[in-house]
């Protein structure tokens, strides 16, 4: 009855489930059905099953017609298919021998759409650790400063989506979008609370700097377990983030990672345009490149150390934000993405958010590439070992900080 639906979607999710449960008794409903299907994809899904069925039920010359035909497809059912086919010991030689060239021009096909989704984790990947870094690039160039708890930056946003979510349940289709400026704002106060408090009275003295914000670190990760329990929380996904998006058999994107990218993109495009065609812009870059004459030229270095330290932290929260819609919400969130961060900035050359740009994709496509061959804990060994091997030729990174400060 679905098969015949006025719904295309119901007749889409119909023909696959046949296609998955196929069945000799099939043929006659499928070949209805083909003859009053107008749309593509569902027609695309009967011809495969109806091509199956010749291919296993057929005379001698429609299975040979039809096992060539097979090779265009690339579900599971069609492999099976051929596999069962090619095991056949009543099966002819020449029905075999073009059952094996399908199946391998099927796997040829599959192994580069699995080179395509490869690509994409380690894009969606990479567009976390450029969210993650982008803020620590900037607090880094400018201020100098080794902050180890900007991984829990990241858990406060992080967290802020989990409360909105508790505080609006009937709001969960909003949340996310609600969640990014929230967490921007709360994320941010709280770094500028951390800079007026503790890091301004630290400036200089960089393994300090890096002590205390270490045990900022801590106190933060205590008081959320404190507050919410140490046990993992759980971020609900909107409906128009879940879901996969089936561009073949072979190749399902999914739509929070697809998201996540784009949204990675807009905040690097946002950040960028702040830099270069804004006040307070022109302000961080005449800071980032020569504190002493910036300051002789009127600039107030404190204020844009507060503001930019603010602003790095705000772009953490909105990273926690992304990530949790990947994982589960915990109070060592951060901790997990706090070495990547710093190996992003350090690699694609600190201060420089082109160059964390690439090092961020070029070391997420990396580990993902890496990752199914060597597992994930020798992938990260081995991204770090390259990035060791990397600071050795160029110690200033892919993109070297430019002006007579750039020295220090």
């Amino acid at each position: 009855m679905n098969l015949f639906s006025k719904d295309v979607k119901k007749r889409l999710l119909s023909a696959k489930n046949i296609l998955k449960n196929l069945d000799k008794e099939d043929k006659k409903l499928i070949s209805k059905a083909l003859t009053k299907e107008k749309n593509s994809d569902v027609k695309e899904i009967l011809e495969e099953a109806n091509t199956i069925l010749k291919a296993k039920y057929g005379t001698v010359k429609e299975q040979l017609n039809a096992v060539k035909k097979l090779g265009d497809y690339l579900s599971n059912q069609t492999i099976i298919t051929l596999k069962e086919i090619i095991n056949n010991k009543n099966s002819e030689k020449e029905l075999v021998k073009s059952a094996n060239s399908s199946l391998n021009s099927i796997q040829t096909i599959r192994s580069y759409y699995s080179v395509v989704e490869k690509a994409f984790f380690g894009l969606s990947l990479g567009s976390v650790l450029l969210l993650a870094a982008i803020g620590l690039a900037i607090t880094f160039g400018v201020m100098k400063v080794i902050n180890m708890a900007h991984g829990e930056m990241m858990m406060i946003g992080a967290y802020t989506t989990y409360t909105l979510q508790q505080v609006m349940p009937n709001l969960i289709e909003y949340s996310i979008l609600i969640a990014i400026p929230v967490a921007f704002i709360v994320s941010g106060l709280v770094g500028i609370i951390i800079e007026r408090l503790v890091i301004r009275h630290l400036y200089g003295r960089p393994l300090e700097t890096l002590l205390a914000t270490f045990g900022i670190s801590l106190i933060l990760q205590q008081l959320v377990r404190t507050i919410y329990s140490p046990l993992n929380q759980e971020v609900k996904t909107p409906s128009w983030m879940s879901g996969t998006w089936e561009i073949n058999s072979a190749l399902s994107l999914t739509y929070n990672r697809l998201y996540i990218i784009i949204f990675a993109i807009l905040v690097f495009i946002g950040i960028l345009l702040v830099l270069n065609k804004t006040s307070l812009g022109l302000k961080v870059r005449a800071v980032t490149q020569n504190r002493q004459m910036a300051q002789a030229m009127g600039i107030k270095t404190s204020f844009i150390d507060a503001m930019t330290f603010g602003i790095g932290s705000g772009i953490a929260g909105i990273a926690g934000v992304a990530l949790s819609q990947l994982t589960n919400v915990g109070p060592n969130l951060g901790q997990a993405y706090i070495v990547d961060s710093f190996m992003v900035v350090v690699f694609g050359g600190v201060g420089n958010l082109w160059g964390t740009l690439i090092g961020a994709i070029t070391l997420g496509e990396i580990n993902k590439f890496i990752e199914p061959v060597a597992g994930a804990v020798l992938a990260k060994v081995l991204i770090l070992v390259f990035i060791i091997l990397f600071i050795q030729k160029r110690p200033r990174g892919l993109f070297p900080q430019k002006g007579r400060d750039a020295q220090d």
